[in-house]
């Protein structure tokens, strides 16, 4: 896995470069002083956990540097609208095309479908992949601490208060927990995808939980495929759900979403 997290980021430099040549960042930075005020992604989920209801972070992801394509029938605005129709809080949306066969294009079409807010899931690797995600409208931006240093997520996290964009901090062991509860954000998601293995194991939320203070807002990622894995979660007192493959394998994500959430509604 860190070999691919190495690639991923010298392809993100590669990427980045090419478009600084075509949008320097003053330009993005005076796109996003003239945009009208973003949905509140934070804030949805916190009204939804504050009284204990659950909230789901639905993803848009067509395909996946493990299992490849995931969904041929892609279409991102019906996706949305189901998911809304059927109670998710939030979207996600994946944009990074070399990986994962997403669009920019992708989110714009999404957001304009719904009235839901969304993150820009991809990998940042610089403050330009903000401002952008910013332009693109996104309200929220995904930082994985294990694909960046202590510097680079300081970095990031400094530039995204700036510019007044929403942060889900993306934690898979004890060590990265410590170093995304050091950012001083509160959305903390909780993947249970081994980075080793590939192997997922709802323990992994369960164990970090109990070392995360009170008042954070915690979002399980990965691993949760039915209604069962659903209810053992909320038994454990989470409330929060990023979920992506498990919708974007039905034939109808709206009625799957439906099907996992429906008796804890």
């Amino acid at each position: 896995m860190a070999d691919i997290l190495r690639q991923i980021e010298t392809y993100k430099r590669k990427e980045i470069a090419e478009a600084k040549v075509r949008m320097p960042l003053h330009a993005l930075e005076r796109q996003i002083d003239e945009q009208s005020p973003a949905r509140g992604f934070v804030r949805a989920i916190e009204a939804k956990l504050g009284a204990n209801q659950f909230a789901l972070i639905a993803e848009i992801k067509k395909a996946s540097p493990s299992k490849g394509l995931i969904r041929a029938d892609f279409e991102p605005v019906q996706i949305a609208r189901q998911y809304e129709a059927a109670g998710a809080t939030c979207l996600s949306v994946l944009t990074d095309r070399q990986f994962f066969q997403g669009s920019n294009d992708y989110l714009q079409q999404a957001r304009a479908a719904c009235g839901l807010p969304v993150i820009r899931k991809d990998f940042m690797v610089d403050p330009y992949q903000i401002a952008e995600a910013k332009a693109l409208r996104a309200d929220c931006v995904l930082l994985i601490v294990a694909a960046l240093s202590p510097a680079q997520l300081s970095e990031l996290a400094a530039y995204a208060r700036s510019v007044n964009i929403d942060v889900l901090v993306e934690v898979h062991d004890e060590a990265e927990l410590e170093t995304a509860l050091a950012t001083g954000f509160d959305l903390i998601g909780i993947n249970n995808r081994n980075l080793h293995t590939f192997e997922t194991s709802l323990d992994t939320t369960y164990r970090l939980a109990r070392l995360t203070p009170p008042g954070k807002l915690l979002v399980t990622e990965s691993g949760i495929n039915n209604a069962e894995d659903v209810r053992q979660m909320i038994d454990h007192g989470i409330y929060g759900f990023l979920i992506g493959e498990t919708f974007m394998r039905a034939a109808h994500p709206g009625d799957k979403l439906r099907e996992l959430f429906t008796a804890h509604v």
